[in-house]
């Protein structure tokens, strides 16, 4: 018969009493296999609980990421929405400053041309106060652009309070109209874009003269593809802007006269040769520089 191999274990207690216990070789080794299933269990339940622990993270920082995103959106949309409100609102003070200023609101209270405007031009048939600063919009729009009679400048050559002179009706340099204003295939990209005013071509170092009296608003370089620049103030909202000039002969805050010579043809900034471009503003707004001109 094989003999069974025992493990004796003597405890010894305070008062020198001791206590011994045997036990067999299989308990032992079922006593150490059961601890180690129950250290795999507690190692997996750890596991499990850290795993769950770092999905639980991730999905946070997820779902703060989405959160600041849409705040971010939320954010933008709530500045874009300010934003083109403000643009409605001040769409009624500009067309009624305009008008006012420039003698259209006497046109418009005789009767604007719809037929001649184009279909876009239609009368509003309400009392709406939106739009009638729309029509009047359009109404300024369509007459900066058209070929016929300028309705604004009649109102400023009318208009006892302005000085003539400080009408921009001089031509800034004698060349050709190589580019008109409004819509036009972009010379370097290829692409149609607006046109914000006219390029006069002429020899490179001809004599840029002010289209009327003003004060010059900026004199050097400006924004990029302008090169050097000029920026003319003649007062009741009206501004001219010369650009991509080979010299300046002026300084901000000077005053200047209709027919002074303010700089030289040239081609620095974004060009395909020695011309001017030339804008008219009213109001920041650029309308059609050809309106202004005479002969």
């Amino acid at each position: 018969m094989e003999k069974k191999t025992l493990y004796t274990f003597q405890i010894i207690g305070p008062r020198g009493t001791s206590l011994k216990i045997r036990v067999r070789r299989s308990a032992l080794l079922l006593l150490a296999v059961s601890c180690m299933l129950i250290g795999f269990a507690t190692l997996g339940i750890v596991v499990s609980s850290y795993g769950r622990m770092l999905m639980k993270v991730s999905n946070y920082n997820r779902l703060r990421a989405e959160h600041e995103t849409l705040n971010a959106k939320y954010n933008l949309l709530e500045s874009v929405v300010k934003h083109t409100n403000t643009k409605l609102n001040s769409l009624e003070n500009l067309a009624s400053e305009v008008a006012e200023s420039y003698g259209l609101e006497r046109t418009l209270a005789k009767g604007f041309d719809t037929a001649a405007a184009g279909p876009a031009l239609e009368d509003p048939t309400d009392d709406s106060s939106y739009d009638a600063s729309l029509y009047t919009f359009k109404s300024i729009e369509y007459t900066s652009r058209s070929s016929t009679r300028n309705p604004v400048l009649m109102g400023l050559l009318s208009d006892p309070q302005i000085d003539p002179a400080s009408i921009p009706s001089l031509w800034p340099v004698h060349g050709e109209i190589t580019a008109g204003f409004g819509e036009r295939m972009d010379p370097f990209s290829g692409e149609a874009a607006f046109h914000p005013g006219v390029d006069i071509a002429a020899p490179y170092g001809s004599p840029v003269r002010a289209s009327a009296d003003g004060i010059v608003l900026q004199a050097g370089r400006g924004e990029p593809g302008y090169g050097n620049a000029v920026l003319i103030d003649h007062g009741s909202g009206l501004e001219t802007f010369y650009c991509h000039l080979s010299k300046i002969d002026v300084i901000e805050g000077q005053e200047v006269r209709q027919g002074q010579v303010i700089g030289g043809i040239g081609t620095t900034g974004r060009t395909t040769g020695p011309h001017l471009h030339y804008e008219v503003l009213v109001h920041q707004t650029p309308v059609n520089p050809e309106k202004f001109l005479r002969g």
